[in-house]
């Protein structure tokens, strides 16, 4: 299986090399940067170190023409995600893209009207996103808790994303190239949201703030985002780039799940359960079985349905530009029945 790689932004490539040793069969046959001023170096030493002799290549479309891979991965400018993976589709090429796939509504339609137009010439074509912390064991542990009835019905979810801010490279700094917080770390928590509540998002109210960004222009530093499910279901998601340097982490990953019978928490990359037939709280052992790429990979091979799917991408996404979009104007947004 042949795999090409566009761009190295965004950190989540990782994911790739770290499930390639357990994929033989998966070859790295040619790289392109997302745009000049990338750097494939590093992926030139991670190729060298797995035995692979990849093409080197300045324009990603001859990359797709002349290699014609089974896979992509789309890493390049954030900008660009949309239009990389638009690319790959009408070639018949599985995507693999960082996360958001689309920066706007007209992008994000597109991306979904191509890929539904593609598999019909190419059944079995798959997109996700690197939306990883669904294959985290703490939060993929407490999935299987509530979707095996742990603490019954769900009805209300908060969700929080809070990070280091760090110096961060200057696309971050401009809406143009960056997307706004909302998408980039929102769709983490958006992911959860739809993923654990099994509900479809109804209505948006959110908003965010650009005070106290260490004059980092368009990034915002906070943003609190209040969604409606379908089923009555209510959840908040709380972003932040606001965490101390000295925090003993980068980051500060959490979800709060309430249902009908108890209660899921993940925080400290532990699951906790509280319910009715536990005094206090008791950790759950937590483990995951399997690896974002890797699902990929063995989804598009037929031996398993990937946790991810196209369809949680496209709900996922509308709902980052819905939320951006209410956090830019004040006010509630509707999600297309």
């Amino acid at each position: 299986m042949k795999l090409c790689m566009i761009g190295n932004r965004g950190g989540h490539d990782k994911h790739v090399w770290d499930a390639l040793p357990h994929l033989p069969h998966v070859q790295v046959v040619g790289i392109a940067a997302g745009a000049p001023e990338d750097d494939v170096t590093p992926w030139l030493r991670r190729c060298d170190a797995l035995g692979f002799t990849p093409e080197v290549f300045d324009d990603y479309r001859q990359m797709l023409d002349r290699l014609q891979p089974d896979i992509v991965t789309v890493c390049g400018p954030f900008e660009l995600h949309a239009e990389m993976s638009v690319e790959a589709l009408r070639r018949g090429i599985h995507v693999f893209c960082e996360k958001p796939v689309a920066l706007t509504f007209e992008q994000l339609a597109q991306v979904h009207d191509v890929y539904a137009e593609a598999k019909t010439q190419f059944p079995g074509l798959h997109l996700a996103t690197i939306m990883n912390l669904r294959y985290d064991p703490a939060f993929y542990t407490a999935w299987r808790a509530v979707r095996d009835g742990a603490i019954g019905t769900v009805r209300l979810i908060n969700a929080q994303k809070s990070y280091r801010l760090g110096r961060r490279d200057a696309y971050y700094r401009d809406r143009a190239t960056y997307g706004g917080t909302i998408p980039w770390i929102g769709v983490h928590a958006f992911d959860w949201i739809a993923w654990f509540s099994a509900q479809t998002f109804t209505s948006v109210y959110a908003a965010h703030s650009t005070q106290y960004n260490q004059d980092n222009g368009d990034m915002e530093v906070s943003a609190l985002c209040h969604f409606t499910l379908t089923g009555e279901v209510f959840a908040s998601a709380s972003l932040d780039y606001l965490r101390p340097p000295t925090s003993p982490t980068h980051g500060d990953d959490r979800v709060r799940v309430m249902g009908t019978d108890g209660a899921i928490e993940v925080r400290g990359g532990q699951a906790y359960l509280i319910d009715a037939k536990t005094e206090g709280e008791a950790a759950l052992p937590v483990a995951c079985d399997r690896q974002i790429f890797q699902d990929f990979v063995d989804h598009i091979e037929g031996k398993t349905t990937a946790l991810l799917t196209a369809d949680d991408v496209f709900a996922v996404t509308e709902a980052c530009l819905l939320a951006r979009q209410s956090a830019d104007e004040g006010r509630m947004m509707s999600f297309a029945s």
